[in-house]
């Protein structure tokens, strides 16, 4: 079936979820219609692309949550002026980042009110609901009181023409430990540092923190208070586009270890990016990670919130090159299997191809 799709918000077009769809669908012949706007006020980016859309052809519409922009305000706007089916793609909640992970909302406020109320209203004007695991489908259809059968998954993926393997030449007489990400509670970058002190002793160890984000400061605190002399924190910006070369030379990648609700309902992009890298992953064990991993297979999962699980691990793949080598390459076989843009694309025509079928 040939489809338009549109496109819309005033989204980033580099952010990791609007380049995988838009990448991913194209290579698998769909057209693509983008209707993006990038003036200073965020108001008046809802009002031109509202404006804008009416002038466009599509046969069904995309809007979500990228970057720092939130699609939740427009899906009920959009309601109200097309017949075509409307997609909310709900890889950002904004009660549950905010409210439940985050905390920076009282849950008692009027703006933790507010915030479930765009979400709610996201959800319930919308044909379909993607989500990124059956983890978030499951939460979001009971916390918001919307039908199970409105969600379909559609993980999240990694570009493949900018994370993929890449050989090293340089000599190092370490073992790389490399975190990277925003620094948000659901990370657990404070049972990082911690198991970088159970393994102090360990000389040949070193971790590389690159990032900043929340809880930066608090993490920063937290090694100078342990004494911990085997990581290094890395908080400067660097282009999308070139940070694969700094990851290329980590020997072991880490996920996501944080003991909150939402760490349970997520697979981190940067496990995704490991994976396409070819790197032997460690992240926490969750109902939404062995949706798609697989321990000792094509990952190695360790307990939530548990440093000295975490620090076994990496003493595990550090002295075991064979099992790092395997589950690297079976990581990286499900990465071109699934997570690439293509196969992303793929399972994306798939379901809009079946809700395109029901409008006509």
């Amino acid at each position: 079936m040939d489809l338009k799709i549109g496109y819309f918000g005033p989204f980033n077009p580099r952010h990791y979820r609007s380049r995988v769809i838009i990448k991913g669908l194209r290579k698998n012949g769909v057209e693509i219609i983008e209707c993006n706007d990038q003036s200073t006020s965020r108001l008046l980016r809802y009002i031109k692309i509202l404006e804008k859309q009416r002038k466009l052809d599509y046969d069904v519409i995309i809007l979500g949550a990228r970057g720092e922009y939130y699609g939740q305000p427009l899906v009920p706007l959009m309601r109200t002026i097309t017949k075509k089916p409307i997609v909310f793609d709900a890889v950002i909640a904004l009660y549950e980042t905010e409210v439940v992970d985050r905390r920076l909302v009282d849950h008692k406020s009027i703006k933790a009110r507010a915030l479930y109320l765009l979400d709610y209203y996201a959800f319930k004007n919308s044909d379909l609901v993607l989500a990124d695991t059956y983890a978030h489908a499951r939460y979001y259809s009971q916390f918001y009181y919307i039908e199970l059968n409105k969600f379909r998954k559609l993980p999240v993926g990694s570009d493949d023409e900018v994370f993929y393997p890449r050989i090293t030449k340089e000599e190092k007489d370490h073992f790389l430990v490399m975190f990277w990400g925003g620094f948000a509670p659901l990370h657990g970058v404070s049972y990082i540092i911690k198991a970088a002190k159970i393994l102090a002793p360990h000389r040949d160890i070193r971790f590389e923190l690159r990032g900043y984000g929340q809880t930066y400061n608090e993490a920063l605190a937290l090694a100078r208070s342990l004494d911990v002399e085997n990581v290094t924190f890395i908080p400067k910006w660097v282009p999308y586009e070139k940070f694969p070369n700094y990851v290329a030379k980590a020997d072991v990648c880490l996920g996501i270890f944080g003991g909150t609700e939402k760490a349970l309902r997520v697979i981190p992009t940067k496990a995704v990016e490991s994976l396409a890298m070819k790197k032997p992953l460690i992240t926490g064990d969750s109902p939404a990670a062995r949706e798609i991993l697989r321990n000792g297979e094509n990952c190695l999962l360790v307990p939530m919130a548990n440093p000295k699980a975490l620090a076994d691990a990496i003493l595990i793949l550090r002295d075991d090159k064979k099992l790092r080598d395997k589950i690297a390459e079976k990581g990286y076989e499900l990465f071109k299997k699934k997570l690439n843009p293509k196969a992303i694309g793929k399972e994306l025509v798939s379901i809009l191809s079946e809700l395109s079928e029901k409008f006509r």
